[in-house]
């Protein structure tokens, strides 16, 4: 079969390499061709917690320089602690929120994310309509 549509052509496994990554973990598109690996990177397994390490850097990397500050350990603690925890929870928090973003940044449905746990709780959403709702869930 001949395809002369070229934006009907199957989507490829291609990954970003380098620069390209580093870009795309702070933000910028990634070609189209790249649809499917991102669609896995921001909602597979494991993306919850990529997010979270890749927010982690720029704050450490700025927190570093206070470590060396001539002072006791319980001053550099009160000094980086304080900045490190809250931008770690609200990493945490904003989490989804951003990977649904980036999905729709690059033309995905938003709710990929929500994807593995529909499928992983799909027996108890199933039981909870049976159960209260009087019939099978609708899909």
């Amino acid at each position: 079969m001949v395809r002369t549509n070229p934006a009907a052509e199957p989507e490829t496994d291609e990954r970003p390499h380098g620069l390209q990554y580093i870009k795309y973990v702070y933000g910028a598109k990634l070609p189209d061709s790249m649809r499917t690996w991102v669609a896995n990177d921001l909602a597979g397994a494991g993306a919850a917690a990529r997010m979270v390490a890749w927010w982690a850097i720029p704050c450490v990397i700025i927190l570093i320089p206070l470590l060396f500050v001539p002072a006791d350990w319980v001053v550099r603690a009160n000094m980086t602690v304080p900045i490190l925890i809250p931008y770690i929870f609200f990493s945490i928090a904003l989490n989804r929120v951003y990977r649904r973003y980036r999905l729709s940044q690059h033309g995905l449905d938003p709710d990929l994310i929500n994807k593995r746990e529909r499928e992983k709780n799909s027996d108890l959403y199933d039981e909870y309509h049976r159960k209260y709702r009087g019939s099978n869930r609708p899909m």
